[in-house]
């Protein structure tokens, strides 16, 4: 990781390219992100209910991301079959395979079930949105990474966080092999909408901003804070409208189940102890968790989460562009 981020300072501080130049990759990548498709994927994701473990509405969402992901280029979608308390369920992923390094690799996640009887908008088709907007511009064409990104939709999120948490037990032992690359990263995006303050407002509060967290008392905690202030850093050069900050335990969200193993954060609206567990967002895990009860600056606040995402990924990972032919 010392490396990479290394890479990162170098990339961004003495190459003697400003970060407005017209060659840099990953700005020009980031510029590809679009609003109206972030708010797309929610709307498309919504329409599958809550999409609770166990149920038709989680098999039909899960059949629902293999086809945006085939649609964004990727043939090598893949589901990651587990047993629950309920039964079987899947995981479901995609990989961008690096052209430098293919067998080190970045996870981008977020988890696709949800509850409360809405169409859990938020919480998370909102983090879901991120994941495949950065799939969809990363899987442009021209589009190259050095290593190796994996987008994936965890399962079971709410009852247990066994999709991410089998995932892990059974993968880890296998990095560096041709089943699984080496893990350089988990990216967990979980719950990206609302931030209306503490007790919550009508509107998004004018302090809002993105929760970057890790868990201080994880084994990978230095190298988990250096990929949190990697994220940091591209949100000040590539989210304009609402700002990052690095709170330290993280919890309750899938990224906890990689953080002993690997440098892992999660991106969130609010902090998960502090805001979110003390009823920052009166939806949680409510009927009224839908995509008609958030405001433009609500998906925006997504969006910005996005474009903070790609932005450190794209310096982590390698971003390039071919040239035309």
């Amino acid at each position: 990781m010392r490396f990479l981020l290394g890479t990162l300072v170098l990339a961004t501080g003495l190459s003697g390219q400003t970060a407005n130049a017209p060659s840099d990759p990953v700005r020009t990548v980031v510029g590809r992100l679009e609003l109206e498709r972030y708010k797309a994927h929610i709307k498309g994701l919504t329409q599958f209910g809550d999409r609770m473990q166990g149920t038709q509405r989680n098999r039909d969402a899960i059949d629902w991301l293999e086809k945006q992901l085939r649609s964004f280029g990727y043939s090598n979608v893949e589901r990651h079959r587990f047993m629950s308390g309920s039964g079987p369920l899947e995981n479901i992923y995609a990989t961008k395979i690096g052209t430098t390094t293919p067998r080190e690799m970045y996870i981008v996640s977020a988890h696709m079930d949800g509850r409360g009887g809405g169409q859990a908008a938020d919480d998370d088709g909102s983090g879901c949105a991120v994941v495949l907007e950065l799939a969809r511009v990363l899987g442009m064409p021209d589009v190259r990474t050095n290593r190796s990104v994996r987008f994936i939709f965890w399962n079971n999120e709410e009852f247990g966080m066994d999709g991410s948490g089998t995932y892990a037990l059974e993968r880890a032992p296998l990095q560096g092999t041709a089943a699984e690359p080496k893990w350089l990263g988990v990216i967990q995006h979980d719950m990206m909408m609302f931030d209306h303050g503490m007790p919550p407002g009508p509107k998004q509060s004018p302090n809002a901003d993105i929760n970057i967290e890790y868990q201080r008392d994880a084994r990978m905690a230095a190298e988990s804070a250096k990929l949190a202030a990697a994220l940091q850093a591209a949100n000040r050069s590539h989210a304009k409208d609402y700002p990052a900050t690095i709170g330290t335990n993280m919890a309750g969200t899938d990224s906890i189940r990689f953080q002993d193993i690997v440098a892992s954060i999660s991106v969130r609206e609010n902090e998960r102890v502090t805001g979110i567990v003390r009823g920052s967002n009166p939806n949680h895990h409510e009927p009224t968790d839908k995509y008609e009860n958030y405001e433009e600056e609500d998906f925006r606040f997504g969006f910005n989460s996005a474009q903070t995402t790609l932005g450190g990924l794209g310096q982590l990972a390698g971003i390039t562009l071919a040239r035309p032919q």
